[in-house]
């Protein structure tokens, strides 16, 4: 079990409402839980994915403590941005896809 973080932005009741059943909401957008299962997590990303077709110029990045990755955290993103952590010569670096590069899910 580790931490993790949810920030949203313009997203629906819907999804405000749901994220605050299942974590506290610090700020406006922005979410978190000390103690969520692996299953849990995806479970909560499971809902977001599915629900996120309806949303409008809206963002969704989740990151959690993960021991594998590059600076011991993981993300996933939906909307724009999508964001990926690389390492590069011992840096943890944000790379973001480009227009050139089309849209992906992250």
């Amino acid at each position: 079990m580790s931490m993790m973080m949810i920030v949203t932005r313009n997203v629906s009741d819907r999804v405000r409402g749901f994220l605050a059943s299942s974590m506290l909401e610090l700020a406006p957008g922005v979410y978190s839980a000390p103690r969520h299962s692996p299953a849990v997590r995806e479970r909560i990303w499971g809902v977001l994915h599915d629900w996120f077709i309806l949303e409008k110029d809206a963002s969704i990045v989740m990151v959690w403590a993960e021991h594998t990755m590059p600076g011991g955290q993981a993300v996933k993103t939906l909307g724009v941005p999508p964001v990926e952590l690389v390492e590069v010569d011992g840096l943890v670096l944000t790379k973001r896809a480009t227009a050139s590069d089309g849209a992906r899910d992250v």
